[in-house]
């Protein structure tokens, strides 16, 4: 499946592997994430597409605000990726 802007994806390589990242920007082959904690949204991670796996196309108003461009904080990002992991990934919670 194709990775689009507001997707959430998943790491495979490198040292944050195995966290969500929410999709900011595409820019060619990479893709500019966040999550709000590691990666904020002042200095995402620029990471190889083929180094990112798709995980879910989540629908919720952090999603929303990066498709229309919105002002988005990293709390809402973090809350948005808290409650699509699940108890997976306990280190990215609040």
């Amino acid at each position: 499946m194709d990775i689009q802007r507001a997707d959430i994806v998943t790491s495979t390589a490198g040292r944050d592997r195995g966290k969500y990242f929410f999709v900011l920007d595409v820019e060619g082959e990479y893709l500019l994430l966040a999550d709000g904690k590691t990666r904020r949204l002042e200095s995402p991670k620029r990471k190889k597409r083929r180094h990112a796996a798709f995980a879910a196309r989540f629908d919720c108003r952090a999603a929303d605000k990066i498709r229309s461009g919105e002002k988005l904080t990293n709390s809402e990002l973090r809350r948005a990726l808290a409650s699509f992991g699940g108890d997976g990934n306990p280190d990215q919670e609040g």
